[in-house]
């Protein structure tokens, strides 16, 4: 089965030309860096009054980076709009709901308008590098659909789908398979518009009910439909679940270590009516999780820590996935960047393939942060004891072990010399640095990619064994 899905010929170019070289959100944030920064804060404390109320903040151990911008430009709405938040709060916000806002915000948020991946976007991502990602992924999906016993229907859910393209390709990587196909019915999880309709445009739908969200996609035959949450996803029939480049949007908390103990990481706004980091003057309501999160870690790892990093959504969505997976049946893969241990202080802006300050102009750059696996993996287990979850293991290992290496062989036997270029170009930015020991690297360069930086995990029901390449 698998040598059929690695060896059929392509059904999609190669690879887009003209990409630049890898962007991955993988690297550390310029901001990681404050607490060891040279330059001192200006002092301990500040007492900050605000219509109604007073409170003190501490900005010990902060430092703000200068300012990049040469000209004073007129706020934004959203900028307004958090400003309008923390004027009605009477105080900052948490880190976590200034990334929300930034991120999702129903009519100014960076995902909700427009199109932001790829070379003429912010970022690139696996599925834009190569058709063969998307297909390594329908791979794991015929396989687990194997060993669930080839159930005659499937809800297929992808959380954050982007342009469609990663189930695009894997629609197309499994069309000879007809009862898999036919057993589909997909579900994406989707709340910008803006990216619902490239979605739709990508998948080659036709609207079948509008008003329900729900199409028909001609590379599969199969009814796609589009949800804001996971909650609303259908339950009752085994689901298979694709969460890529996901959770590292999720909204994070952010704390960090001082003279009075851990302190939350706020959002407040200065004198000079700029955004500015401040330390919670007493312990938050999102401290609880960090608690609980710390109980994971040796006691050794944590006397080490002066920063902490927690998405207690990534701890909710997990806990629904695994409840919906050990009721109903099908297993999740996951794959992100991350650590296989606790996240001290990792969140990033990124615009046009660069990295630029969390705080300036928000609205125009993505967030992201490192995804905290040892948190999914326990949050998992809590929530079900009718799953169990493998990994993760590095995507090099993952996409090596699917047979990647077999499948770029098969396309090179139909690709002009210019194609083979992408095509290696492509395998590399998916493996490279990483343990697949397929081929050589490239002699006059050495291969930079996401094979090591990006990790995959899968949360399966028991009753499916354990799933193909995590044996």
């Amino acid at each position: 089965m698998l040598r059929k899905l690695l060896t059929q010929p392509s059904s999609r170019r190669l690879l887009s030309s003209g990409i630049p070289p890898l962007f991955s959100k993988s690297s550390l944030s310029p901001f990681s860096s404050l607490s060891s920064s040279p330059e001192p804060p200006s002092s301990e404390s500040t007492t900050v009054e605000h219509p109604g109320t007073t409170i003190s903040v501490d900005r010990s151990s902060l430092y703000t980076p200068p300012d990049h911008s040469h000209e004073s430009t007129p706020e934004t709405e959203l900028v307004k709009h958090l400003k309008s938040i923390i004027k009605f709060r009477g105080g900052p916000i948490s880190v976590a709901e200034y990334m929300e806002e930034v991120l999702t915000n129903p009519k100014a948020g960076f995902y909700m308008n427009r199109d932001v991946f790829g070379a003429q976007g912010d970022f690139i991502t696996s599925p834009e590098v190569s058709q063969m990602f998307g297909e390594m992924i329908g791979v794991w999906t015929v396989c687990l659909w194997e060993q669930m016993g080839r159930p005659e229907r499937v809800n297929l859910v992808e959380l954050g789908p982007g342009r469609g393209t990663l189930m695009a390709d894997l629609l197309r990587g499994t069309s000879k398979f007809k009862n898999f196909k036919e057993s589909l019915h997909i579900h994406l999880v989707e709340c910008s518009p803006a990216l619902q309709k490239l979605q739709h445009q990508n998948l080659k739908c036709t609207d079948e009910s509008s008003s329900e969200k729900k199409a028909i996609s001609s590379l599969a035959g199969t009814p796609v439909h589009w949800h804001a949450t996971l909650e609303e996803v259908p339950s009752g029939v085994p689901t298979l679940i694709i969460v890529h480049e996901f959770y590292d949007a999720l909204p994070v908390h952010q704390f960090q270590k001082s003279s009075r103990g851990w302190c939350e990481k706020m959002v407040d706004v200065g004198e000079d009516s700029k955004f500015r980091f401040v330390l919670s003057p007493q312990p938050t309501p999102a401290a609880l999780y960090l608690m609980k999160r710390c109980t994971w870690a040796t006691p050794e790892e944590r006397e080490k820590l002066e920063h902490v990093e927690i998405s207690p959504k990534s701890m909710d969505l997990t806990q629904e996935m695994a409840k919906r997976i050990g009721s109903d049946g099908g297993g999740a893969l996951i794959i992100d960047y991350g650590m296989n241990a606790i996240i001290s202080d990792s969140l990033q802006a990124i615009r046009k393939h660069k990295f630029v300050n969390i705080l300036d102009d928000p609205g125009s750059a993505d967030l992201s942060a490192y995804v905290d696996f040892p948190s999914i993996k326990h949050s998992a287990e809590e929530a079900s004891e009718n799953v169990s979850v493998h990994g993760p293991m590095t995507q090099s290992q993952f996409l090596g072990s699917l047979g990647i290496n077999f499948r770029v062989d098969a396309l090179l036997q139909n690709c002009n010399d210019e194609q083979a270029e992408s095509l290696r170009a492509g395998y590399w930015q998916l493996v490279g640095d990483g343990e697949a020991p397929f081929w050589e690297g490239p002699d006059e360069q050495t291969p930079i990619g996401m094979g090591t930086r990006y990790l995959a995990m899968a949360i399966v029901n028991k009753n499916q064994g354990i799933p193909a390449p995590f044996q």
